[in-house]
Formats: structure tokens, sequence, C-alpha cells
């Protein structure tokens, strides 16, 4: 019996150990991912943040830099502008920001290469559809003008967390977009294509309800981006990336400040960084200061 009990004692210690073994990997793991301690904003104006810290990992091409801005999205005014809905012909970011008022112009999704330009998946700006069929394959939902004045002016959800049935009765205005990173927190396996890099641009919303735009001219993978965003202290629990190569498209004008950035890089189609200007893009997220 004492034998039996001692056995018994040594298996519990083993398993407690082997549990605590267990949670101090996991957190050496997570204190592993975290590149950075802490981020230094620069206050552009109330409620738009920018910040342009060194990716964790050195870039075959240009600065290696990531240009971040944090935005409180009860600040500003939202729209989706399309070229399919304002006179049938895009525009480069600066000339939709010009023409339509906006502080901050960026890709609202990759395109099809069609006559109405439209996203790739599905997009409605209130009463105009641009593309009427939501992707089986993207789940990430860009939403704003909520019916519910309560809920914030923009969210990203995530449709594998949120039922897309509900989602779409709920706001005037959807784009749907690549999910990198889910409701959860987790980042996507991107198995299809994970070695192309490139210059990119993405969107992601925190815990708080802050979003964030992060832009690099720099090429990265998108696993590379992943890891990137989960890496930073900032909470990330969804996020959506938006265009990579020649079309990424970064515009802010606050009067005092003007931030002009344009990507350039695709591995095994447009693979060098000599891209020198801001291409046409049908379909922009514009932001315009709440008065």
């Amino acid at each position: 019996m004492c034998k039996s009990k001692t056995a018994k004692y040594n298996s519990g210690s083993i398993s407690f150990f082997l549990f605590f073994l267990m949670i101090l990997t996991s957190l050496g793991a997570r204190a592993q991912n975290k590149w950075i301690s802490e981020i230094h904003w620069i206050n552009l104006m109330d409620g738009l943040q920018l910040a342009e810290p060194d990716a964790p990992k050195k870039s075959v091409v240009n600065d290696s830099k990531l240009t971040i801005l944090k935005i409180d999205p009860r600040k500003f005014e939202f729209e989706f502008l399309t070229a399919s809905e304002h006179g049938k012909h895009p525009r480069t970011a600066p000339d939709w920001a010009k023409e339509f008022s906006m502080n901050v112009i960026i890709n609202a999704g990759m395109y099809n290469y069609n006559r109405t330009q439209s996203n790739k998946g599905y997009l409605k700006s209130r009463d105009h559809l641009n593309n009427p069929v939501k992707a089986s394959y993207y789940n990430a939902m860009m939403a704003m003008h909520p019916k519910d004045p309560e809920r914030l002016p923009f969210e990203i959800i995530d449709i594998t967390c949120q039922s897309w049935e509900v989602v779409k009765t709920q706001y005037h205005s959807l784009c749907q977009g690549m999910r990198m990173i889910s409701c959860s927190g987790e980042g996507m396996a991107f198995t299809k294509r994970p070695d192309q890099s490139c210059s990119m641009i993405l969107t992601a919303t925190d815990t708080s309800g802050n979003l964030y735009i992060v832009f690099t001219r720099s090429p990265y993978t998108h696993l590379d981006m992943i890891a990137f965003l989960i890496g930073m202290p900032l909470d990330i629990r969804t996020a959506v990336y938006l265009e990579g190569g020649p079309e990424t498209s970064l515009y802010v004008n606050t009067g005092d400040t003007v931030i002009a950035k344009y990507g350039s890089y695709v591995s095994n189609t447009c693979d060098n960084d000599d891209n020198d200007h801001f291409r046409k893009i049908p379909n922009v997220i514009s932001l315009r200061k709440r008065k």
C-alpha cells in the first residue's frame, strides 16, 4: 500500500512539474514574441497618432520601417469612396483626399481589374453596391455607419466569430477583406504563397476599439507582418490585409503635416523598389476629423 501511495504521489508530482514547465515555456514563448516593449507616439491631431519603429527583421530593400497610425475612431467620420459610385474613374490617394476633403486615405482592399474595378469581396457604401457578392474565402469585414449610434463608427469584424447574417443588418457600409489576425488574436496560417513578400498596408483594431493603419514600403511576407503585429504591445484582436505592391497607398494631410507613402515591391512579379508615385486606385477608406 505504501508503495502504491508513493507511486501515486510521485506521479502527481511529475504531472505538476510538467504542467509548471509547460506554463513557463508558454510564457517564455510569448515574451520572445514581443520584439518591442513600448511604442513612442507622435500626436498629429486629436485622435490621430504616428509611430515609425524599425521592424525587428531587416528587409531586402528600403528602410525596414513600419509606419503606424493609431486612431480613435470616435474622433473621425469614415467613408468608403469608390470609383463605381463617383464618376467611374479611379484616383490617386491625394486626389481622393483633395476632392472629398479627407484627412486620411488608404486602400479599401484588393480589387478586380474589370470594368467596374470592384472590390474582390463584398463592398457596400450606404446605398451603393460596389460588389454585392460575399467572397467565401475572406473572413474580415470592415464596418462603418452603424445603425446603433452607441457602436463605434468603424469596426473590423471577424465573421467566423460573429454571424454575417446579423452583421449585415447592423451597418450601412461594409467592406470585406483578407483576415490576418482573428478575433482571438491568433495569426492566420497564410498557406497560399507563404513566401511571397511585398510592400503592404493593413488595418487592425485592438481590445479598446482603437484603429491602427500599418504601412511598410519594405517588403515582408504576410507571416512576417502577422508576427510583427502580435509582437507589439497593442492587444490587437482583428487585422485585415488591404493591398500590396505599387498600389499600396497611405496619404495623411492634417493641415500641419502631410504624410505621402506608396509601395513598390512584390516578389516574383515586381521585385524592385523603383516606384516613385501614387498609383490610381478605385476603392478607398477615408477619414475626416469630426467637427
